[in-house]
């Protein structure tokens, strides 16, 4: 599992080598699908938790934020598509924190194998928990010390640098324990671990195949994603 940029090479500083098959960009783009949509806007941001449980969870994020210790890490995010943003810095509280010190004791979750994480705009990714209790998972509100714009998350994201970035949830609203793993897709599927140290991009593909299908992509769907 890769560690946080102060704390490991793989990490990396900005001059220090990245994963297997990635190259660093100048900036940082929003990127994903659906390309041009974002999410509604409410007035009192919530976390949900529900599934795998035995009391379903509402959390106003002021809870959630507020009644943990703050945690702030550098750590670099590595796009699936090949590119990778260095040099970031986040703040937020820890998953682990929030899941034994929260979670546990007012949801009981039951036999959790894995975790799915909904963002606001459609997306989810699935977590296997042994991903995401690892040390730098972080639910994250603030990037390089300012609040997530629209483009990074806002209010809050899943940030595990140790996986590739469709891991990294933006504008999270929902945690949803599980006791199985949903099936991937046959066409770039999501990989259950997609652990960047193993360069596990996609469950089927060879990576380096993912690699060349990658790079083609980032250009029209970075361009998409700025409109």
């Amino acid at each position: 599992m890769q560690t946080p940029r102060n704390a490991s090479a793989t990490g990396s500083s900005a001059r220090a080598a990245l994963p297997p098959g990635q190259r660093r960009r100048h900036d940082f783009p929003r990127f994903g699908v659906p390309f041009l949509s974002r999410p509604p806007v409410t007035d009192v941001p919530e976390l949900a938790v529900t599934g795998a449980v035995e009391h379903e969870l509402r959390l106003p994020l002021t809870e959630v934020l507020d009644t943990l210790p703050r945690v702030v890490q550098a750590a670099d995010l590595h796009c699936v598509a090949t590119w990778s943003a260095t040099g970031l810095h986040w703040s937020g509280v820890s998953f682990r924190q929030f899941w034994r010190q929260v979670v546990v004791p007012r949801c009981r979750p039951a036999g959790a194998v894995a975790v799915i994480a909904h963002g606001a705009d459609g997306v989810t990714a699935v977590l296997d928990m042994r991903d995401a209790m690892a040390d730098d998972v972080m639910l994250a509100d603030r990037l390089d010390g300012r609040p997530l714009d629209d483009g990074h998350g806002a209010p809050l994201r899943l940030v595990s640098p140790g996986q590739y970035g469709y891991k990294n949830i933006k504008h999270l609203i929902r945690l949803e324990a599980t006791r199985t793993f949903p099936r991937p897709g046959f066409v770039l599927g999501e990989h259950p671990r997609a652990r960047v140290a193993f360069e596990e991009r996609d469950p089927y593909l060879n990576a380096r195949i993912y690699r060349l299908i990658g790079r083609a992509l980032t250009p029209p769907i970075a361009w998409m994603n700025r409109r």
